[in-house]
């Protein structure tokens, strides 16, 4: 039997295996124009597809030259400043949302209290299932709850493997409407297990809005304000949908032509989402934004946050990784609109929450920004503010813990990755299968007894 000392001791062995094995030369990569992350040398994604569900504006291009614009999101041909005027105030602008992007048009009246009334019937989970799947096996990470209680889901549906649009589309509204109860129990399930707090479990209301239902879930109290549910409604809005060519939305597309089911498919696009370079990324900003706490001594200092923020990029401060996070973004230079409607709604919220110092903080701090980062980077291109940036705020003065951050993002997103894979399917497109340039060497094949490795 092989001890731990011996398989640890193997493990470092075989890393640095696979660090010399894996190690390509990165100069192969200019010489062959190899374009790293799909983007080409000037940082514009390659184009790898088509799509009517959004359209992300950044630039403008005029005689082959790009202008910086301010920044521009359309659903469906809707900008999202327009939709987040029409929806202020009612709690069901991300109902409206998702059947927008689901159905290409904006629903009447009827429609909507309609379609409110079919998410409200699906939301609750298969009998028993919060005791036997979620709290049978609680997780630190609530993203990952997400992604086995929906490869879960596939044995509880008759027809899984189905690629037709109706059922299809029957998958995505269920798991649209389920997300949010998923989440809230396997959150409450982490606080039970590992925080060692009194087990939490409300059932969602049909009549309420998908916004109003995560607030009641998650508060042991589940109950809020009309501005708390207004407010977490544009969240959700916001973070919907945003053009074919992010991550997670990507990975939406390249499952699905692989003719997989939709649970694979989904499970893999909340895998992408997960991590800190994507979904992950307003967990950043707010443990930045407490590590600058911990070593500001005057948030109104000015000095003494541009010499933090420096450090910052010096890479001799927080994780040490050059990054201020919830500063810029691959498409938006002027302003990402996400995140210039979230500071309104931050703003407001700040006010009656008693945060006005911490926003004044977030402001200061994206104005010192700004102006840093493209003067330590020699930048032509503005670098703006993206959504990451206020998400965590507005979270934290909602009373979202730290853990749901990510999975908050999800419930939002999967309508558009829902959206993406049915325009996948309409389209009967091939499975995508980008090139990869082999650059090694052949070998000859030696038999076991005269293979000889240098350190034997």
């Amino acid at each position: 039997m092989i001890t731990n000392d011996e398989l640890n001791h193997l493990l470092d062995q075989y890393t640095e295996y696979c660090a010399d094995a894996g190690q390509i030369d990165q100069r192969l990569y200019s010489q062959y124009d190899v374009k790293r992350g799909l983007r080409d040398s000037n940082g514009k994604g390659v184009l790898t597809g088509l799509t009517e569900i959004s359209d992300v504006n950044g630039f403008k291009v005029e005689n082959g030259e790009r202008t910086p614009i301010e920044g521009e999101l359309f659903y469906q041909g809707y900008s999202i400043r327009d939709l987040v005027k029409g929806f202020h105030g009612t709690k069901r602008g991300f109902e409206e949302t998702t059947f927008l992007l689901l159905f290409g048009e904006l629903p009447s009246k009827d429609q909507l209290n309609e379609f409110v009334r079919v998410m409200g019937e699906l939301r609750p989970l298969p009998e028993n299932f919060n005791r036997d799947v979620i709290m049978k096996a609680p997780s630190k990470n609530i993203m990952n709850v997400l992604e086995r209680c929906v490869l879960t889901l596939y044995s509880y549906d008759e027809d899984p493997d189905s690629v037709n649009v109706r059922h299809v589309l029957a998958q995505s509204l269920s798991l649209i409407a389920r997300f949010p109860v998923i989440a809230a129990y396997g959150y409450q399930s982490y606080r039970h297990k590992f925080l060692d707090s009194s087990l939490v479990v409300h059932r969602p209301k049909p009549e309420l809005s998908t916004a109003e239902n995560i607030l009641r879930l998650l508060r042991p109290d589940p109950k809020f304000t009309e501005l708390e549910a207004q407010v977490l409604d544009i969240c959700l809005v916001l973070h919907a949908e945003h053009g074919g060519g992010n991550n997670s939305t990507f990975t939406t597309h390249v499952i699905t032509t692989s003719g997989t089911d939709t649970y694979s498919t989904v499970a893999g696009s909340l895998g992408s989402l997960k991590g800190p370079r994507h979904g992950g990324a307003n967990l950043k900003v707010q443990q930045m934004f407490a590590d600058l706490k911990a070593n500001i001594s005057d948030w109104e200092n000015e000095k003494e946050l541009k010499a933090y923020l420096q450090k910052l990029l010096n890479k001799e401060a927080f994780d040490h990784s050059g990054l201020i996070y919830g500063l810029g973004h691959a498409v938006y230079t002027l302003s990402d609109p996400r995140a210039v409607i979230l500071k309104e709604y931050a703003h407001r919220l700040s006010e009656a929450e008693g945060f006005e110092k911490e926003f004044a903080l977030y402001d200061r701090v994206e104005r010192i920004a700004k102006d840093l980062i493209m003067k330590h980077r020699d930048m032509k291109k503005p670098v703006c503010a993206n959504v990451d940036f206020y998400s965590g705020l507005v979270y934290t003065m909602l009373r979202i813990p730290m853990e749901f951050f990510t999975p908050l993002f999800a419930i939002a997103r999967i309508s558009g990755w829902c959206a993406h894979r049915i325009e996948e399917l309409v389209n009967n497109g091939k499975i995508i299968r980008p090139a990869y340039k082999y650059v090694g060497m052949h070998k000859e094949y030696v038999p076991i007894e005269e293979r000889v490795w240098e350190e034997e």
